[in-house]
C-alpha cells in the first residue's frame, strides 16, 4: 500500500471553509451543500438522502467492482449548538443545548441566530454577568443551561420586540468556531469536531483521486448529520459494507492515553472491543508508514459513541475507529455527558404566546411540534408548522422539550421532504 501526499494547503482551506459554515445538528443543509460541491469538484459521485446524509464511492478497481464486499469512511458534519426554548420578559433569550455539552463552554460565546427569515448576532451570557454589579456573586452561581441567556445585538427589551424581530421558540443558535492556526501548526477553534475529521476525509479523497491510486474494494465516504444527538450511519451502511471506519476526535484527558500529535485507535469501549483484525491492521499501517501514535495502550473511552454515534445499532461489520488528537477544552465537556442533562430532564418550556389561537394540545401533542435537542432538520419542522396552518390541523405551539429522547412530529397524509 502506498503512502498518499496530502496537500496540505487544500486541507487547511477546506478546514477553515467547514468552520466558517454554522452547522449545528438539524441546521446542515449549508455545510451538506458545501460538501456535495467538493465532492463535484472532485469528480466523486455520491448520493444524498432525504435528510441530506452524503454516501460517496471511490469505485474499485477489480472486476466485480460494485459487488462487494465495500468499505466505508465515515465522518460527521453537525457540530453542537443550541435552541431558543423561551422569550424571556426581560428581552433575552433562554436555550436549549443542541447535543450533550457543559453550559460552562458556552459562557462568552458569540454567536448567530436563525430565524426563518433571517439572522441575527448576539452573545451567550451567564444571568450573573457583571462583575461590578455582583461582585463575587458571579463565582458562586451554579453551572447549568438555565442560568444562562442569549442577549441580541438588538435593542429588544421585551417579548413582543423580539416577535416584532420575527425571533421564536425553535429558532436555532450556532456558536462562531473563532478558528486560529498557529505557524507551530496547532490549530485552536470550536467545532473542530467534527469538521477536522472532515477536511481530513476530503483531503485523502482529493490525494487519491489526484494519483491514480488504486482502490481495492469500492469505498464510501459517507458524511452524517446528526452525531451529536446520537444517531449513526446505520441508514445509508449498505448490507455490503463488509468494514466501517469512523474519523471522530480524540479528546486528551487522564487516562485516555492520547496526545496532541498523531492518531488515536481505540480498542474498545463501554460498547465493547472493536474489531481485532481491522484495529490491529490500522495500528500496523501507523507502523509501516510512520504515523505518530500514542502507544499500543489505546485508550478506554468512557463512552460508546465512537461507533454508535457513528453507525447506530451492531450490524454484521467490522469496525474500527481513527480519532485525530484534541485538547479536551477544544470540545465542551470532553467526557461526552454534561452534568446538567439528568437535573434539566423532562422538563417541558411552552411557549404560548406562538399559539394561533383556541385551547393548547396536550403536552404538545395532535397538532403540536415539539423540537428536542435531539434535533429533526429545521426545514422538516417549519414544513410541518406551516401545513398545520395551511390544513387547519391543530394550531402548532413551538416547544423545546429538554428530554435526549423526546420527539414527536405531528402525523400527516404526505411525507416531509428534504431540500
Amino acid at each position: 500500500m502506498q503512502k498518499l501526499k496530502i496537500d496540505r494547503l487544500y486541507l487547511k482551506t477546506a478546514l477553515l471553509e467547514l468552520l466558517a459554515i454554522p452547522s449545528p445538528a438539524g441546521l446542515t443543509d449549508e455545510i451538506v451543500h458545501y460538501t456535495a460541491n467538493v465532492l463535484d469538484g472532485l469528480d466523486i459521485p455520491y448520493q444524498l438522502t432525504r435528510r441530506g446524509t452524503i454516501r460517496a464511492t471511490l469505485r474499485g478497481n477489480r472486476a466485480n467492482s460494485g459487488m462487494g464486499p465495500d468499505c466505508a469512511i465515515v465522518a460527521h458534519l453537525d457540530t453542537l449548538g443550541a435552541m431558543v426554548r423561551e422569550l424571556k420578559p426581560n428581552g433575552r433569550l433562554a436555550l436549549a443545548p443542541i447535543g450533550t455539552w457543559s453550559s460552562r463552554w458556552a459562557e462568552g460565546g458569540r454567536v448567530t441566530l436563525f430565524t426563518e427569515h433571517g439572522r441575527h448576532r448576539g452573545s451567550v451570557l451567564p444571568l450573573l454577568a457583571s462583575g461590578h454589579v455582583y461582585n463575587e456573586a458571579v463565582d458562586t452561581q451554579p453551572v447549568n443551561w438555565d442560568q444562562l441567556e442569549l442577549r441580541l445585538d438588538e435593542p429588544a427589551a421585551t417579548p413582543e420586540q423580539l416577535r416584532a424581530l420575527g425571533i421564536q421558540v425553535g429558532d436555532f443558535v450556532a456558536f462562531d468556531a473563532n478558528p486560529e492556526i498557529l505557524d507551530n501548526g496547532y490549530v485552536v477553534s470550536r467545532h473542530l469536531d467534527n469538521k477536522a475529521g472532515v477536511a481530513a476525509v476530503l483531503a485523502a479523497l482529493k490525494a487519491v483521486r489526484e494519483s491514480g491510486a488504486s482502490v481495492p474494494m469500492d469505498c464510501h465516504a459517507v458524511f452524517t448529520l446528526t452525531e451529536e444527538v446520537g444517531s449513526g450511519a446505520t441508514a445509508v451502511i449498505e448490507d455490503d459494507v463488509s468494514e466501517v471506519i469512523g474519523i471522530d476526535i480524540g479528546p486528551v484527558a487522564p487516562g485516555q492515553g492520547a496526545r496532541e500529535e498523531g492518531v488515536t485507535i481505540p480498542l474498545m469501549d463501554s460498547a465493547g472491543p472493536h474489531d481485532y483484525h481491522l484495529t490491529r491492521r490500522l495500528l500496523r499501517l501507523c507502523d509501516e508508514h510512520g504515523i505518530p501514535q500514542p502507544s499500543r495502550r489505546v485508550p478506554l473511552l468512557p463512552f460508546g459513541r465512537g461507533r454508535r454515534g457513528q453507525r447506530g445499532p451492531r450490524r454484521a461489520h467490522r469496525a474500527a475507529v481513527l480519532r485525530r488528537r484534541c485538547l479536551a477544552w477544544l470540545r465542551a465537556d470532553p467526557s461526552g455527558r454534561a452534568g446538567q442533562s439528568g437535573r434539566a430532564a423532562d422538563r417541558l418550556y411552552p411557549e404560548r404566546a406562538d399559539a394561533a389561537g383556541g385551547p393548547p394540545a396536550p403536552h404538545g401533542l395532535g397538532g403540536g411540534l415539539l423540537a428536542s435537542t435531539r434535533s429533526a432538520p429545521a426545514d422538516a419542522q417549519r414544513d410541518a408548522v406551516a401545513r398545520c396552518r395551511r390544513t387547519g390541523a391543530y394550531p402548532p405551539r413551538r416547544f423545546v422539550v429538554m428530554h435526549r429522547d423526546a420527539f414527536v412530529m405531528p402525523s400527516f397524509p404526505e411525507p416531509t421532504p428534504w431540500i
